[in-house]
């Protein structure tokens, strides 16, 4: 017979969204099972760049200036949560403070990066036009035919597999039970279907909990339990990576570079990582030629040097994208759910702030006042078909 479990929080995903939810409410005095359906930190997250760049990936319109603020919080946040993630783990994470270079090759490039130049500008971010004598001098190995860059000098980056290491590494340690294998099939509710009690693995096995946290990516909208005005839309938006190597060692580039259609990101150690294709394939995981030869050709008319390198690895990964492409990060339309889903292309950017915001939530002794206007900007409940549909607890949470 199965075997009934329990904990304050079951967290429903092992990828860094999740992984940084549990160390965090553990930290706080909470029970904390943490299941994911794999290998713990294997999946989306595992592909990942690791760039921590809000100014470069700023996007237009209202919910582009939702995510920026997001971003630029948890920014903020990243120096201090490495350090006390590497003294907590033992291990380091790869935090480099290398800045961002964005880059024209052409002059129809050059006249879009002029536009984000000034939109950048009107939004009090840190950005620097320089000609390309600058961006070569700042980087040798551009190459000559350059038309235009921008620096974003507080654009910096980190290896996730490092954090993804180290996180499960702090969970442990601090007495997370963490089950890999353990695909969860849905959310358990009471009999009128307005409070969490736990979750059902795909094998039969309950765990009962008072707080349920949905952090499995692109997944999460495949867990069954709830009505259909309490789920959040996610889906998976796929995208082909590589990773490369220098066999000389460092040197070729030390800033990440942004460019049409792509990404390099230095590791600092010789190795390099190229993307990223977007796509909407749903779960179509193959590695396709046209993809790969993109993301080469692109690079290598900006560094032509990106040729001599040697392949390490091709991936694919999928982003769990929302509606609006903003996370869903709080309080769910069930009592005691809470979603921490949805970030696209900025897990590894939002980390920090997610597991705050979520761990505050999830301790009930907590104030979270000073972060409401974060946690409204990413309400899960503003995907809600229709207020009307939700539980009575869930309407008085309503940003």
């Amino acid at each position: 017979m199965p075997v009934n479990e329990r904990a304050d929080v079951v967290i429903v995903g092992g990828g860094i969204i999740g992984l940084a939810v549990a160390w965090r409410a553990r930290r706080r005095g909470l029970s904390v099972t943490l299941l994911e359906r794999d290998r713990t930190g294997r999946g989306t997250s595992h592909v990942a760049a690791g760039m921590l760049a809000p100014v470069a990936e700023v996007e237009f319109g209202a919910a582009g200036r939702r995510a920026l603020e997001l971003g630029l919080r948890s920014a903020e946040r990243w120096p201090a949560f490495a350090a006390e993630l590497e003294e907590a783990a033992g291990m380091p994470v790869g935090l480099l403070h290398t800045g961002t270079l964005l880059l024209a090759r052409d002059a129809d490039e050059a006249s879009e990066l002029e536009r984000r130049l000034a939109f950048r500008e009107s939004l009090g971010l840190r950005v620097e036009r320089l000609r390309p004598s600058q961006a070569r001098a700042c980087e040798p190995a551009l190459a000559p035919t350059l038309r235009l860059a921008l620096a974003a000098p507080d654009d910096h980056s980190v290896d996730p597999r490092l954090v993804l290491a180290a996180l499960l590494a702090a969970c442990r340690v601090a007495g997370v039970s963490v089950r890999e294998h353990a695909p969860v099939a849905r959310v358990e509710l009471d009999g009128h279907g307005e409070r969490v009690t736990g979750v059902k693995l795909e094998g039969g096995e309950r765990l009962s909990a008072e707080r349920v946290v949905l952090a499995a990516g692109p997944w999460s909208d495949a867990i069954g339990g709830l009505p259909p005005a309490a789920r959040v839309p996610v889906r998976p938006v796929k995208g082909q990576i590589l990773r490369l190597r220098d066999p000389a060692g460092a040197g070729l580039l030390g800033r990440v570079l942004r460019f049409e259609g792509g990404y390099l990101v230095p590791r600092g150690d010789g190795r390099y990582v190229l993307g990223a294709t977007v796509e909407e394939r749903g779960f179509q995981d193959r590695v396709t030629v046209g993809g790969i030869y993109e993301l080469l050709r692109r690079a290598g008319e900006l560094v032509p040097g990106v040729s001599e390198l040697e392949i390490e690895e091709l991936s694919v990964g999928f982003r769990p994208g929302t509606p609006d492409n903003v996370p869903a990060i709080g309080a769910g339309a069930v009592a005691g759910l809470t979603w921490a889903t949805g970030h696209h292309r900025n897990g590894i950017l939002l980390a920090p702030l997610t597991g705050e915001l979520v761990a505050e939530l999830l301790d009930p002794g907590a104030g979270t006042g000073s972060l409401e206007p974060l946690l409204a900007a990413c309400a899960p409940l503003r995907f809600a078909p229709d207020a009307a549909e939700l539980s009575p607890a869930a309407v008085g949470a309503l940003p």
